[in-house]
């Protein structure tokens, strides 16, 4: 339930397998489901399957093979998982006649194009660039950016001009990899990449947090340079007491790439080298790209000189007459900043200039559309063409509104729409479902499911959704929901364009029972249904690593001080009877709700990362709500308060509940709490 006791595998069943994630290398892969329990539920031909992932698990090479055998000689219908497994497990010592076989064995299957994307990675690592040639043009997902970067490096060898699409995928490289690493080095060599584009990627680099990366990059232009990053990196402070210097373009880039590292644990230490020597030192570029980090820093920890610090970055930027080449994480923190400025009344100029200089696709998602609307409202009372900006900022908003998102319902009321549910589409026809009742990769995922393989049950299911229309999606959804799979339910239906279901996108489990806990406690039903549709998807045997549990994803600890503090008789193994773990949740919720005077947004934060958290994000300016959510430093939490809050408005109109409105949900302005308040629950856990 709490961020600071690390990530929920809730999130795993349900946000982050709607983000789809992806893996590089077999292990990775199965690495989550190996430590999930398996059901009990597991019929007795599920036990070759069942076998295989547990041999796995033990690296049991020998048990492996005979899992695997078993269940290929009794044809089992998720064999293809036992076979991949069984191969994956020794990718690195196979043959390419070998995986061929495998290919023939299980066409056009998620587990075929899941095993090329791992012996594409096995090839590039081999350097054999004649069978990735032939491997790569029928890897269907394409979703790996390291195969990715390989592939770019044979184009470029067969003379194609990659250089663009080279710089870019190497820039949102994460992490050290051979693939991208090869891929630059290459284009270094051949003089496609200078020097420029080498320490732009360290910045990108050090500026995300993975000095690995930065050291990999650097070493294309000097290993000693290279060394250097490595020592900057680790005390970023005494080497610039001791080594930085700005004598030449590489030791400014070095002394930049120390500042940054500086400014990630203390900005305010990296502002006062910046004021005291090298603001002046430093090239304009390079001391734009410092204070731009120094401000992003500031902004995530909500120091009030952020917005400061980022217009004496495009200062800076302008004076070296050219165009500042910051993140677009970097730019977002900089509409945060000036969200929060001048006492909450907000920077507007600022916001729409850090929108305008994000990426077209960055500028494209729905809480940019809104801010520079926003923006450009703010800005037109004052402006010579008040109507113009006045006609723009309408038409970025009603490009938004009434979609089913945080930013689509609040453009909707900013505009003066009530909000509305989309109308239901045509009944499914028979064929349809018949389709989706007999498509083999939505069979094989929810058998994988079934038997407990949850991670492989999500993964063959999304990739059979590849392809598919509005019609064969909420076919597909609705084989889930009857199944009452609700996280494939609600995640399957999500995908849909045009025709929406709403009742797959919200369905209402366990209604009664959450109906009746809700009221008996004082709380919002639909603000519980909210939650519970972020937290598990309604999933009720949901469990993360760290053994957060349940519908409402509650860890040991605070079930445990809950149940003392509510007089429940509780033992450990009760905290996923569903009865049991609503109650408990429900308590906490309310708990937390009352602490923080009703404000839903700051109960959903502290639900997802604790109450000390939300308590320190109050402090500063009083903001209107959705400027104070936007400015949740934890990215998982930010996100997750704006969606609680979506659901619970759509649950309002779902059940006819109350009318729908979220601003009236956001409520007050948030800020320090009211000294007439009564004092914060310390003890909430």
């Amino acid at each position: 339930m709490l961020l600071n006791r690390t990530k929920k595998l809730g999130a795993v069943y349900g946000r982050a397998a709607a983000r789809d994630w992806r893996r590089s290398g077999a292990l990775a892969l199965l690495a989550l489901s190996l430590a999930m329990p398996l059901s009990a539920s597991a019929a007795p031909g599920d036990g070759a399957i069942v076998d295989a992932r547990e041999a796995l698990r033990k690296k049991d090479r020998k048990g492996l093979s005979v899992a695997r055998a078993a269940a290929m000689a009794s044809n089992h219908p998720l064999a293809q998982w036992a076979d991949y497994f069984e191969l994956s497990n020794r990718l690195p010592e196979a043959q390419q006649s070998e995986l061929d076989a495998f290919y023939a064995r299980w066409p056009a299957t998620y587990v075929e194009d899941r095993l090329r994307n791992d012996w594409l990675l096995e090839l590039g690592k081999r350097r054999d660039w004649v069978n990735f040639a032939v491997e790569y043009p029928r890897f269907r997902m394409n979703d790996d950016r390291e195969v990715r970067c390989y592939a770019l490096l044979l184009d470029h060898q067969a003379g194609r001009d990659v250089k663009d699409e080279a710089l870019a995928t190497w820039l949102a490289q994460r992490d050290a990899d051979d693939g991208c690493a090869l891929m630059a080095a290459t284009l270094v060599d051949a003089k496609k990449f200078g020097a420029a584009e080498v320490w732009r990627k360290a910045r990108f680099a050090i500026d995300a947090g993975r000095p690995r990366a930065a050291r990999q990059a650097v070493a294309l232009l000097s290993t000693d340079a290279a060394s250097r990053v490595g020592e900057l990196a680790d005390n970023p402070a005494r080497w610039l007491a001791k080594s930085a210097a700005a004598s030449s373009r590489p030791a400014a880039e070095l002394a930049t790439l120390a500042l940054m590292r500086l400014a990630a644990n203390d900005p305010e230490a990296a502002a006062l080298q910046l004021d005291e020597r090298w603001d002046k030192a430093l090239p304009p570029d390079l001391s734009a790209w410092a204070w731009a980090s120094v401000a992003r820093q500031s902004a995530m920890k909500q120091l009030p000189a952020a917005a400061d610090q980022f217009q004496r970055a495009a200062l800076r930027a302008s004076r070296g007459g050219a165009e500042p080449d910051w993140p677009d994480d970097t730019l977002a923190w900089k509409v945060r900043a000036a969200l929060r400025a001048d006492e909450g009344r907000g920077r507007w100029q600022q916001v729409a200039q850090a929108i305008n200089a994000m990426t077209p696709e960055q500028q494209r998602d729905p809480a940019w559309i809104y801010w520079k609307a926003r923006a450009l409202k703010s800005m037109a009372s004052s402006s010579q063409d008040e109507a113009g900006l006045s006609a723009m900022s309408a038409e970025l908003l009603s490009g938004i509104a009434g979609r089913l998102h945080f930013y689509g319902l609040l453009a909707a009321e900013d505009l003066g729409q009530p909000i509305t549910l989309p109308p239901k589409p045509a009944p499914l026809t028979p064929e349809e479902i018949d389709a989706a009742k007999n498509h083999p990769g939505l069979t094989r995922a929810l058998q994988l499911i079934e038997i407990g393989l949850r991670n492989e049950g999500v993964r063959e299911w999304n990739f059979s959704l590849r392809g598919m229309n509005d019609r064969a999606l909420l076919a597909a959804a609705q084989r889930a929901c009857d199944a009452e799979v609700w996280d494939r339910c609600i995640n399957t239906s999500d995908r849909t364009r045009e025709e929406i279901d709403i009742d797959q996108r919200f369905p209402l489990p366990f209604r009664k029972e959450v109906v009746a806990r809700a009221n008996e406690i004082g709380l919002d039903p639909t603000y519980v249904y909210g939650l519970i549709r972020q937290e598990s998807r309604f999933i009720m045997d949901a469990r993360s690593h760290v053994g957060a549990s349940g519908l409402m994803q509650i860890m040991p600890a605070t079930a445990r001080w809950t149940a003392r503090k509510i007089g429940l008789n509780y033992t450990q193994d009760m905290i996923a009877d569903r009865e049991v773990n609503l109650r408990l949740g429900t308590s906490y919720l309310k708990l937390v709700l009352d602490d923080f005077g009703g404000s839903q947004a700051m109960a959903a934060a502290a639900y997802n990362a604790g109450p000390s958290r939300p308590r320190r994000w109050r402090e500063g300016p009083a903001l209107e709500p959705a400027a104070w959510a936007e400015n949740i430093p934890f990215s998982e939490t930010r996100d997750y308060v704006k969606k609680v809050l979506h659901n619970a408005t759509v649950y309002a109109a779902v059940t006819g509940a109350s009318a729908p409105s979220l601003k009236t949900r956001l409520g007050a302005r948030i800020g320090p709490r009211d000294a007439a308040a009564p004092a914060a629950d310390t003890s909430l856990p």
